[in-house]
């Protein structure tokens, strides 16, 4: 199951918001650019399809999307760094769980 992301834009120790608990940012991204790149359309929908075809591997997962595995490892590795998605190995494959897939931004 997905849950609501809250993103952030700048660092925590920056951000002087005045938010409840439930509504502080659960993920932070150092800039626009980055929420631009990160959250794209594109990215948007590769997180759709993991969730809803649970492919079992990259590759697959590179059929199912027309991107190349060069391309969604690069990718998929950002949006772990980010907490977004897991990856996880399975033996010679790359497993990934999508953690988010609905974003609210929040912007000081």
């Amino acid at each position: 199951m997905t849950k609501r992301c809250v993103v952030g834009i700048g660092t925590p120790k920056k951000a002087k918001l005045a938010l409840s608990e439930s509504d502080a940012p659960t993920v932070w991204l150092p800039s626009m650019a980055s929420l631009a790149a990160v959250l794209s359309a594109d990215n948007r929908a590769l997180l759709r399809t993991i969730q809803s075809k649970n492919p079992r591997s990259l590759t697959e997962l590179a059929e199912l999307t027309g991107r190349k595995v060069p391309n969604l490892s690069r990718t998929l590795r950002t949006m772990a760094g980010y907490g977004l998605v897991t990856l996880r190995k399975d033996k010679a494959e790359v497993r990934t769980t999508v953690l988010a897939t609905e974003f609210t931004v929040i912007l000081d």
